[in-house]
């Protein structure tokens, strides 16, 4: 994989390009803690093969973009506290910071207007880059992803706690196996990823840059953002909100609540589909992508 870095806002983000740059952009913004390796290659490949260029990247403080050390490890779970009884929450930056990091990256690459497509906290980071940004946002794609409206489901009781124990260090094999079963929790029951491909993928990321204490700060970030369903009346991109019906972190609600707050929203929701992008959906999705997307361009 070919990566290249870019600074502005005050950091450093690690993308990559890739596809025919007089093609179509779409953004890919990656979920909580997920380096840009989250998007399976074949399902970027799909897209490039759609005749789309694509543009995905580690968001701040998580793989080779810059990290927030100077801002401590925040205690998550105090910050959920506050918030439930009205405190106010400091974040080390915000999910409207991480829209702007998407928006500076197109700036970088002299990219006026893009699909955006965003999975989980990156689905949410894409739904403020929409409403924030609309003049650079041809179509929205909201993936596993939710409004942040306290009412809705929580996540299943094995996944929450998967995700709230996440260690911070430890042996190296000890973190790697944590991963793996993280990643078989919260994974789709339809499409299981098989034993190598899921040990290969952990174990690359590992390498690449585990970095927790990121992870943190991002899930603050989420807290501290709150009900986004006003925002999400804002949006006047054709909007796209796929989940998975089996989804044990984001339950399917929260894509419902999704695609009601946006005006004109269709909603896909998928059978056997969990929290991640299962190869054996790879077409699938990219089929609806690519074809919500050519309907805004035949349109616009």
């Amino acid at each position: 994989m070919q990566t290249e870095q870019a600074t502005f806002n005050g950091i450093s983000i690690t993308y990559e390009d890739k596809g025919p740059k007089d093609a179509p952009v779409i953004l890919l913004v990656m979920g909580l803690g997920g380096q840009l390796t989250l998007w399976p290659d074949e399902f970027v490949d799909a897209l490039n093969d759609r005749g789309f260029r694509t543009i995905r990247y580690d968001n701040r403080d998580v793989g080779l973009s810059t990290r927030f050390d100077a801002a401590g490890v925040p205690n998550v779970k105090w910050m959920i506290v506050k918030s439930v009884i009205g405190l106010p929450i400091r974040p080390a930056y915000t999910l409207a910071d991480m829209a702007a990091d998407g928006i500076g990256l197109l700036d970088h690459l002299g990219i006026k207007r893009a699909h955006v497509v965003g999975v989980s906290m990156g689905g949410m980071i894409a739904q403020h880059i929409a409403a924030r940004y609309p003049e650079r946002v041809l179509s929205l794609t909201s993936v596993m992803s939710t409004t942040g409206n306290r009412r809705l489901p929580r996540a299943q009781k094995e996944a929450m706690q998967v995700l709230a124990n996440r260690p911070m260090n430890g042996d190296k094999e000890a973190l790697i196996a944590y991963s793996v079963n993280a990643a078989r929790v919260i994974g789709s029951p339809g499409y299981p990823a098989t034993e190598d491909r899921l040990q290969r993928r952990v174990r690359a990321d590992f390498e690449r840059g585990w970095y927790p204490q990121g992870v943190a700060r991002q899930m603050a970030a989420i807290v501290a953002d709150g009900d986004r369903r006003e925002l999400l009346r804002n949006i006047k991109a054709p909007t796209l909100v796929i989940h998975g019906e089996d989804d044990p972190l984001v339950p399917l609600p929260g894509g419902r609540d999704t695609a009601e707050n946006i005006a004109g929203a269709r909603l896909l929701t998928i059978p056997g589909m969990g929290h991640d992008l299962p190869l054996g959906l790879v077409d699938m999705m990219a089929d609806a992508i690519a074809e919500h997307a050519k309907a805004v361009a035949v349109t616009a």
